[in-house]
C-alpha cells in the first residue's frame, strides 16, 4: 500500500520512529480493529486509534450519549446528549482523521453475534463495563485466534492485560508455552452486584484517559509486532498514589477455555 504525500506529513512522527516507519504505518493503514464500547475507555482508544491512522475501526454500542457521560468520554460532545455513541463517535472520527472508515454498529455484541463480528477485524479492544460481555469477548476470541487488548477502570484504579491464547511464547532455547486467557485470571464472573460499576462507585475521569491510551498503544503494537507484548502480564495503575506494578499471569492447566482438559469449544449453553 503505497502512502500518500499528505499521509507523510500526517503520519510524520510515528514514521520517524524505527519500530514504525513507513512499512509500520502502511500495515496500521490496512489494519482493523473492533473497539467495544463507546464509552470512558472506548472514547481515548478509538481517538488514538483513528489518529494513528488505523484505517477501519469498528465500535460496537447500544447505547446514547448522556450528560453524564461528558465528565470521562472525552469523544462526545454536549450538543450530541441523546445521541447514539456510535454516531457520535464516528462524527468525531471523520472530523480527525478521514483516513479512518467507522463501522458503527449500534447493538450490542450477544453470543448470537460476536463471532460473525469479530472475525472481521485484526484485533479487539475491549472496553466495555460488565463482566458478562467481557467473558463473551474472551471467549469468541480464543475460539476464533484472534488477539484481544483488555482494560478496565473503577474509581482511582486501571488495569490492562492482552490475551492471545493462539501465539506461543519462547520459555528458553527449546521450550514453548502458551499465554492465559481472561478465565485463567478470573474463572468465572463474580455474583450480581458483588463488583459495583463505575455508575455506582464513581471513576476518576482522566483515569479513562490514561488506561484508554494505554489500550490503544498495546493495539498498535500488537498491529505492527512492535516491542515487548502485555500478553501474560497484567499492568496494574493506583491513580492516588501514581504507581504501576506488573504482575505476571500464567495459564491455568485447569482452565475451562483454554486448559489442558477444556469444556468450553463453543458458545452454545453459556450465554
Amino acid at each position: 500500500m503505497a502512502i500518500t504525500d499528505q499521509q507523510v506529513e500526517r503520519y510524520a512522527r510515528h514514521i520517524l520512529l524505527p519500530e514504525i516507519g513507513g512499512t509500520g504505518q502502511a500495515k496500521l493503514l490496512k489494519s482493523s480493529v473492533l473497539v467495544v464500547g463507546g464509552g470512558g475507555l472506548g472514547a481515548p482508544v478509538i481517538q488514538y486509534l483513528a489518529a494513528a491512522g488505523v484505517g477501519t475501526i469498528g465500535i460496537i454500542d447500544d447505547d446514547e450519549v448522556d450528560l453524564s457521560n461528558l465528565q470521562r468520554q472525552v469523544i462526545h460532545t454536549t450538543d450530541r446528549v441523546g445521541m447514539k455513541k456510535v454516531e457520535s463517535a464516528r462524527q468525531s472520527v471523520a472530523a480527525l482523521n478521514p483516513d479512518v472508515t467507522v463501522n458503527a454498529l449500534d447493538y450490542r455484541l450477544t453470543a448470537d453475534n460476536a463471532q460473525e463480528i469479530i472475525t472481521q477485524y485484526d484485533i479487539v479492544a475491549d472496553g466495555c463495563d460488565n463482566f458478562a460481555t467481557r467473558f463473551l469477548i474472551n471467549d469468541t476470541c480464543h475460539l476464533i485466534g484472534k488477539t484481544l487488548v483488555s482494560g478496565a477502570i473503577l474509581r482511582f484504579d486501571g488495569q490492562l492485560i492482552t490475551f492471545k491464547t493462539h501465539a506461543r511464547k519462547s520459555q528458553g532455547k527449546d521450550e514453548e508455552t502458551g499465554y492465559p486467557c481472561y478465565r485463567c485470571l478470573y474463572p468465572a464472573p463474580p455474583p450480581p452486584d458483588m463488583v459495583p460499576t463505575c455508575a455506582e462507585a464513581g471513576v476518576l475521569g482522566a483515569l479513562c484517559g490514561i488506561i484508554g491510551s494505554l489500550q490503544a498503544a498495546e493495539v498498535v503494537k500488537e498491529l505492527i509486532g512492535a516491542g515487548d507484548s502485555l500478553a501474560g502480564s497484567l499492568l496494574i495503575f493506583d491513580g492516588l498514589r501514581s504507581d504501576f506494578r506488573k504482575v505476571r499471569i500464567k495459564p491455568d492447566p485447569a482452565c475451562r477455555l483454554c486448559g489442558e482438559e477444556a469444556t468450553i469449544n463453543d458458545l452454545s449453553g453459556i450465554y
